[in-house]
């Protein structure tokens, strides 16, 4: 593909995760490390509104709330800085891939533990058959492509 196709996808995707987020209400996006930065920076930017990293154990400077989680091979650990959601807030997560929802899991955990409420959660991929969307029952979903298996 040419750099100016890639660049007009990459776009229009972007621009498609601000208008679902904007259609949410969303006061802030959130986004697990490191390809939910790709996505969830530029949306947040474009709205004017924050982003709230969520990464691995370590990696942030502050006080962090902290949820461990399920993999397919052992257990990860995620964090996010303690004051980045505020009670209320209207939070939209934002990921590149959404496979079988452990780490989108451990994030709302942690987004409703600081006492903000889960306004949406979009994805640029969703891959079916790994079981991703049925751990996210009650919230609203967008997966701009999905792949069956």
């Amino acid at each position: 593909l040419g750099d100016v196709y890639k660049r007009q996808v990459y776009k229009q995707s972007v621009d498609a995760l601000v208008e679902y987020a904007r259609s949410k209400g969303a006061d802030v996006i959130a986004g697990p490390e490191a390809r939910g930065f790709v996505v969830g920076c530029p949306a947040a930017y474009a709205m004017e509104i924050g982003f709230v990293p969520v990464r691995k154990e370590g990696k942030l400077p502050r006080e962090t709330v902290r949820v461990e989680y399920g993999l397919e091979y052992g257990k990860d650990v995620l964090t996010m800085h303690e004051d980045a959601i505020q009670p209320g807030q209207r939070v939209v997560i934002l990921d590149d891939l959404l496979a079988t929802g452990g780490t989108i899991e451990a994030t709302i955990q942690m987004i409703e533990k600081l006492g903000g409420t889960v306004a949406g959660i979009g994805f640029l991929i969703e891959l079916d058959g790994l079981g991703g969307r049925e751990k996210l029952e009650g919230y609203d979903v967008l997966s701009l492509i999905r792949y069956e298996d």
